[in-house]
């Protein structure tokens, strides 16, 4: 009997009636949402129509070839940069800023080259001997070098303060430092020719600037800062790039492990589900033990260590991890975080015990229904392609757009106090405006493509147009696949003898259903999706631009608004969701199935709440026990602690690395398979409920739930 403080059923809507006629997902349905249908089919075409305007307006050498400071092309006929094929970067450190990402420009000077540097000078050697000659072809056309001192050279950017030897990587001159062995090389020796074509080391770059003392303070930390930087990312950079090349082969074979763990893992909970599910919650917990084990032996010992007590506040920042794993406190922290890990998993399990009978069943029974229609697991093979689609299209229609029209330029200051920064200017006339003198070391750069034509002035709305109606296509494939899902595993659900009345290619039918009918309901739903999304990156943006802005009232009013905007974009994709599971059995409208898919849950609440979200918690233990067990053994692997396969270790610099990559890669391709079993639990949980609510179990009315549910909830099917 219902307690008193109970909400009666009928506030969330009367149970559905029995239907003697339904026999699984109807066959005989009509289109639904029309009208958002045709408003889909007319915002496709217009987004084909915009791709063809931002390709005419576009221009491809834009995105293909280089273009130096002033937007000229680099190597291209009729201009003066015709045998000028490579792009020169003065300050390349300076590409790493945001401004990149806005303009699609490095705030540095960038010159057109017939050929990178070779060798290394600085500017203040090369100012009085004969080395000017080779230093001078990077410099700004016309430049003499008595002109001006050398503080306003470097603070003009008439000449870079140095230049390094670099190969050309797509037309671009990037630096060719790497260190091997503790020596640091250039070009892959260890020995090069300076501008005078003296033999130098590669140590004699630290003494590079012989007069340091009578140099300008700004050449000189501008100098030694630039090298520093250069060798820094340069290293850790090729180091990475070299691991991946050296292990890439074995990664491959952990991910390869990876897919045919998860598929057995999922088609083997069809006979032991309650086994593995139970080994992978004593599997987590025995790991996640011994992490603290490892953890308190390690810091144990590293106590007793001299200088092993450092905190890591003191310690700085590293790319070699293994300086941190050489101080006790760093163990310390793992211990603590491992424990309360721990403390969590044991509580929940304690308190979730007596559902978890239940959730194994649904966790067969979609294992099952996996196992007869084996074609799902493939179907992300098709949403992956689709999403490609509308990834690949959205990106090049951003590119053109932003390359479309002529060139605009900006004042690019030396410091980020200038009162014209990122202003129009002319670069003709930019020598003799009144910008160089109150911002010394200003310059009139190019920024990016526009005009001021009627097109061009609207270039921002229809960036924003091809960012929404690409938010709208990726959330209606997603949208799509869903619901195809969901009919094929709601085929077998209502199937009274399985697998004799499962139709014939579930999975395509369904997806035929959902093309024919419900196209305008799927569209529908991700529309709602997509305002949300694009809301919530219009905040982002603004947070983004305010964030220098000392209004704390401004910014907690934002911090807000992100905050309920994330809430409710979760809600409507958990809303869409069942909807488009409820569209797939029934055939209703994106309302009505939001709806009844609501009302069936909220009328289940206490089922919604423990058995769906005990299935999540399993199956997203199954996921971290499989990423966990293939990313130990790649540990174990790449740190050369298997003895067997030590000879076929390759040579690493961070041997953390690989291990990473296949712990994420495997966590991907784990989450991809779960996702498609996750969706047959969810459909098969809901059919469950409406099984419960509709059937009585009499001969004229059976429930549909497999044997093991009925005996679990005492539910028995009477014989005719």
């Amino acid at each position: 009997m219902a307690r008193k403080t109970d909400i009666p059923s009928s506030y969330y809507g009367e149970p559905r009636k029995f239907d003697p006629n339904f026999r699984g997902p109807v066959h005989q349905r009509s289109c639904t949402d029309v009208v958002c249908c045709v408003i889909f089919v007319i915002a496709i075409l217009s987004y084909i129509a915009l791709g063809t305007v931002a390709w005419i307006h576009g221009d491809p050498r834009k995105v293909v070839y280089p273009t130096d400071s002033h937007g000229q092309f680099c190597g291209q006929q009729n201009t003066h940069n015709v045998n000028k094929a490579i792009l020169f970067y003065f300050n390349m450190l300076k590409c790493a800023s945001p401004a990149v990402l806005i303009n699609l420009q490095c705030p540095t000077t960038q010159l057109c080259v017939s050929k990178c540097p070779d060798r290394f000078a600085t500017l203040l050697d090369a100012k009085n001997t004969k080395n000017w000659e080779y230093y001078k072809q990077f410099c700004k056309p016309g430049f003499e070098i008595g002109s001006k001192s050398i503080a306003e050279v470097i603070r003009d950017e008439d000449c870079p303060s140095m230049i390094v030897p670099s190969r050309p990587f797509l037309q671009r001159c990037f630096p060719d430092f790497i260190r091997r062995d503790g020596i640091l090389t250039v070009a892959n020796q260890t020995n090069f020719k300076d501008g005078d074509n003296n033999k130098r080391s590669v140590n004699d770059l630290k003494d590079a600037a012989k007069d340091a003392n009578s140099a300008p303070r700004e050449l000189w930390k501008d100098i030694k800062g630039g090298i520093a930087s250069l060798l820094n990312a340069k290293e850790v950079g090729m180091k990475i790039f070299e691991d991946y090349a050296n292990s890439w082969f074995w990664i491959l074979i952990g991910l390869v492990i990876t897919m045919v763990v998860s598929l057995l893992f999922i088609l083997l909970l069809r006979f032991t589900a309650g086994v593995l599910l139970w080994l992978i919650i004593f599997g987590v917990i025995t790991t996640v033990g011994y992490g603290i084990w490892h953890c308190y032996w390690e810091y144990s010992n590293l106590s007793k260590k001299p200088g092993a007590n450092v905190t890591i506040s003191d310690i700085g920042f590293h790319t070699d991890f293994n300086i941190y794993l050489q101080h006790s406190q760093t163990w310390f922290i793992f211990m603590i975080s491992l424990s309360v890990i721990e403390a969590i998993i044991v509580i929940m399990l304690i308190f979730l015990r007596s559902r978890l009978r239940i959730a194994i069943a649904l966790l067969k029974e979609g294992s099952k229904a996996i196992s007869y229609i084996m074609s799902t697991l493939f179907y992300p093979v098709i949403t992956f392609f689709l999403l490609a689609i509308c990834i690949a299209y959205g990106a090049v229609t951003a590119v053109f757009l932003a390359s479309s029209g002529n060139a605009v330029y900006k004042v690019t200051p030396a410091d980020n106090k200038c009162m014209y920064a990122n202003l129009t200017c002319d670069p003709q006339t930019f020598s003799q405006t009144n910008v160089t003198k109150v911002c010394p070391g200003s310059q009139c750069m190019f920024a990016f493509y526009g005009g001021e034509s009627m097109y061009h002035r609207y270039i921002l709305v229809l960036h924003l147009c091809n960012l929404f109606v690409f938010l709208w296509l990726v959330n209606f494939t997603i949208a799509l696949g869903q619901c195809t899902l969901a009919g094929a595993f709601a085929s077998y659900y209502w199937a009274l003898k399985k697998p004799k009345d499962i139709p014939a290619c579930p999975l395509f039918s369904s997806f035929s259903r959902a093309i024919r009918y419900h196209t305008g309901s799927l569209a529908f739903g991700s529309l709602i999706l997509s305002v949300v999304q694009m809301i919530r990156i219009i905040l982002t943006y603004l947070d983004h631009k305010l964030k220098g802005s000392q209004n704390a009232c401004t910014r907690f009013l934002l911090c807000c608004l992100k905050c309920c905007f994330w809430c409710l974009e979760h809600f409507i994709k958990f809303i869409n969701r069942n909807a488009y599971i409820m569209i797939a059995i029934y055939g209703k409208n994106f309302c009505t199935s939001s709806k009844d898919a609501f009302f069936l849950l909220m009328r289940n609440v206490v089922r919604v709440a423990v058995l769906d979200k005990v299935t999540d918690f399993l199956l997203f233990l199954g996921k971290l026990l499989i990423s966990g067990s293939v990313g130990a053994l790649a540990f174990f692997f790449f740190s050369r602690k298997l003895p067997v396969l030590q000879e076929e270790v390759p040579s690493l610099n961070y041997y953390w690395v690989p291990p990473l990559t296949v712990i994420f890669g495997s966590y991907m391709i784990a989450h991809g398979f779960f996702n498609v079993y996750a969706m047959c639990v969810d459909t098969l949980f809901l059919c469950f409920l409406w099984d419960l609510e509709v059937n009585d179990g009499s001969a004229d009315r059976p429930f549909y739930m497999n044997t093991t549910l009925r005996k679990i909830l005492n539910k028995p099917n009477c014989r005719k």
